[in-house]
């Protein structure tokens, strides 16, 4: 069920990380649930406890960028795990079944259908919450690059079509012409394949060293950030959605 809630944090929230991640993380959940009645704890100290432990499957789980970004993900586990508790429990009332102080319901007395269908809801209710919530700018920006001592300015825009990752974190596209004035091709190392209409083609991807965009009332800047090179003429960088999550916009 840990694995459940996880994923569907994870989903809510466009979080990178791996599968093996969450599967760790469920893991050391099923571990605690084994070995909290050991503690003998009740009232308020078991659910602060409860809580914390939650709170530190969501830190070996996630992927995060910082303090944030962290929030977000535990505040969307924690979420999700008091919606379905409370609807399993509303339903099991509704049944008829006993609710022992201290271990809950009688597993044994509860089709596994109930609590797999529940999780299933809430899978598709984090990934309709996430398109929701998805941020999109229509409008174009202004973005200025730095890469070493090298800048460049060019108009750009968020493109929710834009699902290019490398080694877990979005990748940004520019054109050509903007990263040769970034940096040398001779010092790329990283690469990325794409899947356009055309075809699969793999496109040269650099680290920048910051990026600043203004959002025209404000600018905000985004530290290391991963740039594909497109290889076809372009007037403008194509930003990855996934750069908003962080931003106050």
């Amino acid at each position: 069920m840990d694995f459940t809630l996880l994923f569907a944090a994870k989903s809510a929230c466009k979080n990178t990380a791996s599968v093996k991640r969450l599967v760790l993380a469920a893991a050391v959940g099923a571990a605690f649930a084994v070995a909290f009645p050991l503690f003998g704890l009740g009232g308020a100290w078991a659910v602060i406890v409860k809580i914390l432990s939650g709170l530190l499957l969501c830190l070996i789980a996630g992927k995060f960028k910082g303090v944030k970004s962290y929030i977000k993900f535990g505040g969307a586990f924690l979420g999700f795990t008091a919606l379905l508790g409370g609807a399993l429990i509303a339903i099991f009332s509704l049944a008829g079944l006993d609710y022992l102080s201290g271990t809950g319901f009688i597993l044994s007395k509860i089709p596994i259908g109930i609590p797999l269908f529940g999780a299933l809801i809430i899978i598709l209710t984090a990934k309709k919450l996430a398109k929701r919530l998805k941020k999109t700018c229509s409008n174009s920006v202004e973005c200025r690059i730095y890469a070493g001592q090298s800048q460049v300015s060019i108009k750009g825009f968020f493109d929710s079509g834009n699902k290019v990752y490398s080694r877990g974190a979005p990748v940004s596209v520019i054109p050509k012409e903007a990263a040769e004035k970034l940096i040398d091709k001779s010092r790329i190392k990283e690469g990325v394949k794409i899947h356009t209409v055309a075809g699969s083609k793999t496109i040269d991807v650099f680290t920048a060293d910051k990026i600043e965009i203004n959002f025209g009332e404000k600018t905000e800047t985004i530290f290391k950030v991963k740039i594909g090179v497109s290889p076809r003429r372009a007037d403008c960088a194509i930003l990855h959605c996934d750069l908003l999550e962080d931003l106050n916009v």
